[in-house]
């Protein structure tokens, strides 16, 4: 894609892909590389990777790194980079995820932050669905419910300068009614920050972000985990950013870490939703 400067009726947006360690410092360390890098190269909006802090040798590794919520301080060192690194930056960060206190011990909340371009903290998501899976033909099995606290049922969509943004995380992808409680939020941009294995995003991780992007005529960031962990857990990558039409503006094309940019043009979604209105046509709601 042309790295040339975004025009007034377009916004730069920044889809980062992280091989994620089993320490926090440096993997805050590498995300504050990769956000520097988005904010050069112009994007107003960097969206981080699922578990983007901490991918453990074990699945309760994340429980002695939660955090409080909405605490800035030493006992909150990634809420507080999170929101030290927007100011910094000058960028809109949408942080997926974050461990966060639950009232069980030994689960936490996955949390999805939003800071704006001051380090103010204007929005938390909490994963709804979670991924309690056996992969087909494989001894491969997950049970995030082990460690995981889901949130309420609610969507989440919110105001930016840039559109209207919905928030998901990862295995929200295959619930399209999800998505489509989103677009009648009036949500233009969707961001999926994501951890989906290898196995999986082989299979299906370009059909439902793309499908995603095409039921909803809204543009999808999906910024992914890439390599191996130190759990042996192998992610996919391929972090990407979608057109409303269905289309790949632009992909990650290895295991490192990357950041992929994308500039999404308000306007043209505007008109393909007023000279497609798949929206307006349903008629089982």
């Amino acid at each position: 894609m042309s790295e040339t400067r975004a025009t007034p009726e377009t916004a730069r947006v920044a889809a980062i892909q992280m091989n994620s360690l089993g320490e926090v410092d440096p993997n805050l360390a590498r995300a504050d590389d990769l956000l520097r890098e988005a904010a050069r190269r112009g994007a107003r909006l960097a969206v981080l990777p699922e578990n983007f802090a901490i991918m453990g040798a074990h699945e309760t590794d994340k429980l002695n790194v939660a955090e409080p919520d909405g605490v800035a301080g030493e006992d909150t060192p990634i809420q507080t980079f999170l929101s030290q690194a927007a100011a910094r930056h000058g960028l809109w960060i949408a942080a997926g995820t974050i461990p966060l206190v639950s009232p069980e011990p030994d689960r936490v909340y996955p949390a999805l932050c939003v800071y704006d371009d001051r380090g103010t903290r204007v929005a938390r998501y909490d994963k709804i669905h979670l991924f309690d899976v056996g992969l087909p033909d494989s001894r491969e099995a997950y049970r995030e419910s082990a460690t995981f606290m889901p949130g309420s049922n609610e969507p989440m969509v919110i105001d930016t300068p840039f559109g209207r943004l919905g928030l998901s995380i990862c295995y929200d992808l295959r619930f399209p009614e999800l998505y489509r409680r989103l677009a009648d939020q009036g949500a233009e941009i969707i961001v999926a920050p994501s951890a989906f294995t290898h196995t999986t995003g082989t299979a299906h991780w370009h059909i439902l972000t793309r499908a995603r992007a095409i039921e909803n005529l809204a543009t999808m960031i999906a910024p992914n985990q890439a390599g191996h962990h130190a759990s042996g857990r192998r992610t996919y990558g391929h972090s990407l950013i979608c057109d409303p039409w269905g289309q790949v503006q632009s992909e990650a094309r290895s295991d490192a870490n990357e950041v992929v940019i994308a500039d999404i043009d308000r306007s043209r979604n505007a008109r393909l939703r007023e000279g497609f209105p798949c929206l307006s046509h349903r008629r089982l709601v």
